[in-house]
């Protein structure tokens, strides 16, 4: 399960589920269940949502993921729209602290290899969370209000300020020019980025922006684009 990653600190996932409690999203009843057992349950549900989207998660799928009854589940969740609204907001969150684990890892290489692994490794990500990742661009391009504040919005706060933290590092180890427009550079260099990946992601994109084709490999096209910002941006 690809979501491994995203449970190597269970205090945090214990922290947002206090928040939810807070908010009505869970009930008390899930909160004070051992953490074996929510960590059962949290895992079925981003199991279903990362394979067929978050709002189409299947709750008698969930409870058999899980090993529990699909009654209670309705006890953790109140109805069917809370769980869908905790499978949403949850998925959200697996893909911005996914950024903040790669982080470190990228802001400690020269700008080139820091690019090429940030848009290869997202794309790989991407590929193996299908149904997630297409829910997350239906959500970003048909401009759902719903959606926008709960998940759009802090998937691409959190992707701007990846690319903001790794052209601030190259700065700082002289790689790049001292008078560059770092804000502007960042906003830049995230939306080309975001434009090769999701066109990869969601083939439909590619028709528009005729990223890849028969003739096109998608490894040249990458190498073009981080030579064409490097180059841009640097001495």
């Amino acid at each position: 399960m690809v979501h491994n990653l995203f449970f190597a600190d269970w205090n945090q996932i214990h922290a947002t589920i206090l928040k939810f409690e807070g908010e009505g999203v869970v009930t008390r009843t899930f909160r004070r269940l051992d953490p074996e057992r929510q960590r059962a349950i949290v895992e079925a549900i981003l199991d279903e949502a990362i394979e067929k989207g978050p709002t189409s998660v299947n709750i008698k799928r969930v409870a058999d993921r899980a090993g529990v009854a699909v009654g209670s589940l309705y006890q953790y969740f109140n109805n069917r729209e809370g769980l869908l609204t905790f499978a949403t907001r949850l998925s959200a969150s697996l893909m911005t602290d996914a950024f903040q684990l790669i982080e470190p890892y990228l802001r400690d290489m020269p700008l080139r290899d820091a690019l090429r692994a940030y848009l290869m490794g997202g794309m790989e990500w991407g590929d193996t969370m299908t149904g997630l990742i297409q829910f997350v661009a239906r959500a970003a391009y048909t401009g759902d209000p719903a959606l926008a504040k709960t998940v759009v919005q802090p998937i691409a706060d959190a992707m701007l300020e990846i690319v903001k933290n790794l052209l601030a590092s190259a700065q700082k180890r002289g790689e790049l020019r001292p008078d560059l427009d770092l804000d502007a550079a960042a906003r830049a260099v995230n939306a080309l980025i975001i434009a090769v990946g999701d066109s990869h992601l969601l083939p439909y994109l590619n028709n528009y922006f005729c990223v890849t084709d028969e003739s096109m490999p998608l490894e040249r096209v990458i190498d073009a684009v981080v030579d064409l910002v490097v180059r841009g941006i640097s001495y």
